[in-house]
């Protein structure tokens, strides 16, 4: 096998890439693995240590210019895809709902929502050739047949938590409306990527086994679950949040569908901050703005009430200068290092950000919120997810970057969390390609949903 070791600088610091013909890996995942390796070779450290930035230094070193922005957004694919390949059942496709940042995971519970957005990484992969198509190809029809015809399910949504092995419910949760709805978002996405009869076949079965009318319990909006012990949540989808999606679906549906007019029954409310004026939901964090944008096109677009595609700009927008305006009281938040959604802290999960101020707050920050958001405000995302990676070196592992980190008190997650990942890669690959939009916009059903809600 041909190895090469690749110098490149960014901003002042010299990053190795450990490359094959199969790929490459990141400079802290090279030393992690060949360190020991690297220091058997005294001529190989010799030339490392005359290599600088400012180009050849008369030592024989050589040095390529930093990453462009795609590469850039390249390397973060490549590492979450390979999140989604190992943190998953081979045998039964579920993913993880989180993992330990450097591999070597042995827990069992994956969530229906890492397992829709592992499948749309899975299209991403192929497109890209991060792994062969036909290996690929049998990891999806694995997955749909496992969802088909052994996952327990009710009316055709499926519990928020599984064993990724056996498929039975974990932690007592309930059977999820949004995760599901984020499961079949990225089944569909599988149905149009591939020109595999069983998968597109198995992908229909699954939409058409939804029952949505089942999911209002007699009501104008959906609940968010039901349990075996309770039946329906008294918690609704009623105003503004990641649940687009969830509407849009239903309405389109072939088998089962609700009425269009379900599309006016949640409020939007609006919030003003610093000027900016958006649709929001006063307590949820900057993760509404982006999770059903991760498929639904709503680019150029707009229905009734707003052009939602430049209201999660805008939403973005107040988002950073919010943290901003937190810097007196948090130093480390600055132009180039800013976003805090629903994460891990170090005091467990919680449900923090802003405007306005949500959750403890504590000077932590949140990768994916920049990274869900790439497509919405791409020079300031990008920004600063490449201050992250080159300045807090523990915040970059195996699968990419860590699900949060505090820089003020040294605290980095020791896990990442698949829904996290998950949105990162896909607005990454919209932003470059906007495949993921041109992928899920085929089905027809999504269409016409948009057409029926007044979308022009």
């Amino acid at each position: 096998m041909v190895l090469f070791l690749i110098l490149r600088c960014v901003s002042g610091d010299i990053f190795v890439t450990y490359r094959t013909p199969t790929g490459s890996l990141s400079r802290r995942e090279w030393l992690a693995r060949a360190g020991r390796t690297l220091l058997a070779l005294p001529a190989l450290n010799v030339a490392m240590m005359s290599t600088s930035c400012g180009g050849s230094n008369g030592g024989g070193g050589v040095v390529t210019p930093p990453l462009t922005d795609d590469q850039f957004l390249d390397e973060i694919e490549r590492a979450i895809f390979l999140f989604f390949w190992e943190q998953a059942s081979s045998t039964t496709g579920q993913v993880k709902d989180r993992a330990l940042a450097g591999g070597n995971d042995t827990s069992t519970v994956s969530s229906i929502s890492s397992t829709g957005f592992g499948l749309t990484a899975l299209c991403i992969g192929d497109q890209r050739g991060y792994m062969a198509s036909a290996t690929i190809v049998a990891r999806v029809q694995a997955t749909l047949s496992f969802l088909l015809n052994q996952m327990p399910n009710q009316n055709g949504f499926f519990y928020h938590f599984v064993d990724m092995n056996t498929g039975q419910r974990a932690y007592d949760s309930e059977v999820s409306s949004i995760d599901s709805a984020i499961l079949l978002c990225g089944i569909l996405t599988c149905r149009q990527h591939f020109q595999d009869p069983q998968i597109i076949e198995m992908a229909t079965q699954l939409y058409q086994q939804f029952n949505w009318p089942w999911m209002l319990n007699g009501g104008r909006t959906f609940s968010m679950g039901w349990t075996p012990e309770d039946g329906f949540l008294t918690t609704r989808w009623d105003t503004y949040a990641e649940m687009m999606m969830l509407y849009l679906l239903a309405i389109g549906a072939t088998v089962n569908p609700i009425p269009a007019s379900a599309w006016q029954a949640f409020a939007r409310p609006t919030l003003t901050y610093q000027g900016l004026t958006y649709i929001t939901n006063l307590s949820a964090p900057l993760f509404i703005h982006q999770y059903s944008h991760a498929w639904f096109d709503f680019r150029n677009v707009q229905d009734a009430y707003a052009n939602y595609f430049d209201n999660s700009i805008t939403a973005t927008q107040a988002h950073k200068l919010f943290c901003l305006s937190l810097a007196g009281q948090f130093s480390d938040y600055s132009a180039n290092l800013w976003g805090i959604t629903a994460s891990d802290s170090v005091n467990g999960y919680v449900a923090w950000g802003g405007p306005p101020s949500i959750g403890p707050i504590d000077g932590s920050i949140v990768p994916c919120a920049a990274g869900g958001s790439l497509p919405f405000l791409s020079t300031d995302c990008i920004a600063a997810l490449r201050n992250i990676q080159s300045e807090f070196p523990n915040a970059w592992q195996r699968y990419g970057f860590v699900d949060a980190f505090n820089p003020l008190t040294g605290w980095y997650d020791a896990d990442v969390i698949g829904i996290d990942l998950g949105i990162t890669m896909l607005m990454a690959e919209n932003q470059r390609t906007g495949l993921v939009w041109s992928t899920f916009m085929k089905n027809p059903e999504a269409v016409a949903a948009m057409a029926a809600v007044g979308f022009h």
